[in-house]
């Protein structure tokens, strides 16, 4: 009798022991919860300049400050790092629960394998999808589900150039492709570097490609080939845009060692501010860039002009390469909180985030937007009267095809490849592309 007393209250021991541990133990995960460390939301994003950095930092601070059980890390990263992170990322299933994308056949092929996750019906909630521009859509709908938020302002390529130089050497804005190349050959005899480029990176190069392409030949020829109906990389069309960019080169247009400079340091924005260079060819995204680096340059000196017309070309000359929202925000499958980080994207690009981002020099994929800039107003009256909105090819292009597309363009740049080379390659490596 006296050893099963003695069990019974050994017994008792245990069980209170237990009911200590189990009791304390949810009361330190609820204050694990509380601090916000058992919720976290890890978000990659391009945006690397100090004042695009700090206003996105404090829109997420709002977004936690609402909701103290969250803790959202922020990774910066640059634009072509940031790609290949992603890729490596997504590989190895350590995915980011949120990241920026551009939309198109990249991140298609992520929506394809499983790794982004449908929000069609967080943007149909409320009618929280009506707030962006239709516009802004395209890039990211697939199947007709959407899978990224309209964020980040409108980013179209134009030709950026130096006021003073051209007030300087008396030359007038172009409009035709032979009123720019006029300017061109002034500029080279007064010694000035007339277009600034870094193309280590291939895509800037590629914008002159598109360009010359959709000036020659509308949007239609690209779309035709790229889709494989009806059209073909190998079109007289690629090949003549092959041989004006390649006249360029050789007429001495772009900086010396283009093809070794790297826009991501900022090397072609550089040349402009110095005086060294004239022009250049480059999204809308300069414009918060440039007026974080150079405020006094941004506000006397900087203005664009679009791409020249070409005499005799389908393109129509108010058409666009770029997209009406320059990137988005997408939440992979991986997320435990989706819900949550969905609402942290909307802190995005609330009506507080909107004001801040017209400020850092942006245009709002959203509806109903004013302007005391003149300068974004410029930009959004020239996008409103565009025929036409072509999308980056490497981001319309299936990544693999992208990547093939700009070696070739770099290629041109480096004349070490002939156009019509050029194009059958291109031609080529699509047709294997899309055997299998």
């Amino acid at each position: 009798m006296k050893s099963f007393k003695k069990w019974i209250a050994l017994l008792l021991v245990v069980v209170f022991a237990l009911s200590v541990y189990f009791v304390s133990s949810l009361n330190f995960e609820k204050a694990y919860s509380a601090s916000g460390a058992t919720k976290k939301i890890v978000f990659w994003h391009i945006t690397t300049d100090a004042v695009g950095k700090q206003m996105i930092q404090n829109q997420v601070n709002r977004f936690m400050k609402a909701n103290p059980g969250f803790k959202v890390e922020v990774v910066p990263l640059q634009n072509d790092a940031f790609k290949t992170k992603l890729k490596i990322a997504m590989g190895s299933n350590q995915a980011p629960d949120v990241f920026v994308t551009w939309g198109g056949g990249p991140f298609f092929e992520y929506v394809k394998s499983g790794k982004v996750k449908d929000i069609t019906v967080y943007m149909n909630e409320n009618g929280y999808k009506n707030r962006f521009i239709d516009a802004s859509f395209g890039p990211i709908t697939y199947n007709n589900k959407i899978w990224a938020v309209p964020v980040e302002g409108a980013g179209v390529a134009l030709v950026w150039y130096n006021k003073e130089i051209f007030k300087k050497y008396n030359l007038k804005v172009p409009t035709t492709y032979e009123e720019f190349l006029d300017v061109i050959k002034k500029l080279k005899a007064k010694g000035i570097t007339p277009i600034s480029l870094a193309n280590k990176t291939k895509w800037p190069g590629c914008e002159w490609y598109w360009y010359l392409v959709d000036r020659l030949g509308g949007p239609s020829v690209f779309e035709k080939a790229a889709e494989r109906n009806g059209g073909s990389f190998a079109d007289p069309t690629f090949i003549k845009a092959g041989e004006m960019l390649q006249d360029l080169v050789k007429i001495g247009a772009f900086v010396k060692g283009f093809n070794g400079l790297d826009y991501d340091t900022g090397q072609s924005r550089m040349l402009l501010y110095s005086g060294k260079a004239a022009m250049e060819l480059m999204g809308t995204w300069q414009i918060p860039i440039m007026k974080a680096e150079n405020k006094k340059f941004y506000e006397n000196n900087l203005d664009f002009f679009p791409f020249p017309a070409i005499k005799g070309g389908k393109g129509d000359p108010s058409n666009l390469i770029g997209m009406a929202s320059s990137n988005y925000y997408a939440v992979t499958t991986t997320c435990k909180y989706p819900k949550e980080a969905f609402k942290m994207i909307q802190y995005l690009i609330d009506d507080q985030a909107v004001k801040e981002r017209i400020a850092y020099g942006q245009i709002p994929p959203v509806k109903g937007l004013k302007f005391t800039d003149p300068m974004l107003q410029k930009v959004y009256n020239l996008i409103a009267k565009a025929k036409s909105v072509q999308l980056w090819w490497d981001q319309y292009l299936p990544p693999q095809l992208a990547e093939v597309h700009k070696d070739i363009v770099q290629s041109l740049f480096g004349l070490t490849i002939t156009p019509k080379a050029a194009a059958e390659k291109m031609e080529k490596a699509a047709k294997d592309y899309f055997k299998k």
